[in-house]
């Protein structure tokens, strides 16, 4: 894998976090009726089809436009509660790079560090209430250790994807305590939640789109 990624990886890695969550769409569903109303998988599903037409119809070539469509799109999609968190998270994305033609690992960690700020400044939530933001924070950590360490941007983000599977299925024993899984109070615990394992099939679909580039 090249030390740098550009416009062409970015959109596939975009592609690559769509179908991971699509293809679990109804697990997602699942997870969400026994937490909260059963929508998270549509929503979900939904947001991914508008950020994969959001790619299609982008001609500019540049890493900022494209993300920034996809926000847009995604927020655009509505989803409930994670529709705008995951469109807040690209629109973070764009703004961090959007004076950017590359990335490379360090600047790519700041990108996701600046959309993770953007995601926190839409919620109250806080690491522990068993939200998408026990996967997302050591998501964007572990990126963060890793481009420190010299990973290039795939392996760095194969890590990252780890930590958020991790993080996903550590919100299991927790007890929520934000939003709709809050009224469920000790029959929440048991089962993870469906917002921090959309964010591990997201950076799981980055983290598989980049190796199959790799390879190639």
């Amino acid at each position: 894998m090249p030390e740098t990624i550009g416009y062409d990886e970015i959109v596939r890695m975009l592609r690559g976090a769509a179908e991971k969550v699509m293809t679990h769409h109804a697990h997602l569903s699942e997870l969400d009726a026994a937490l909260g109303d059963g929508d998270h998988g549509a929503g979900m599903r939904r947001a991914m089809a508008m950020l994969a037409k959001a790619i299609a119809e982008n001609r500019s070539r540049d890493i900022g436009s494209v993300l920034s469509d996809v926000a847009w799109a995604v927020i655009g999609a509505g989803g409930g509660a994670a529709g705008p968190l995951f469109g807040a998270f690209f629109m973070g994305m764009a703004e961090a790079a959007s004076t950017r033609a590359t990335l490379d690992a360090p600047a790519l960690a700041a990108v996701f560090a600046h959309a993770l700020a953007a995601v926190r400044k839409q919620t109250k939530a806080e690491p522990g209430d068993k939200t998408l933001l026990d996967a997302l924070i050591p998501a964007v950590a572990r990126f963060r250790a890793a481009a420190d360490a010299g990973d290039d941007v795939a392996a760095a983000i194969n890590a990252a994807a780890g930590a958020a599977e991790a993080g996903a299925e550590a919100t299991g024993p927790m007890q929520a305590r934000f939003g709709l899984a809050s009224k469920r109070g000790q029959a929440s615990v048991g089962t993870v939640d469906p917002g921090a394992v959309s964010v591990s099939l997201m950076f799981r679909g980055f983290a598989d789109a980049l190796a199959v580039a790799g390879a190639g």
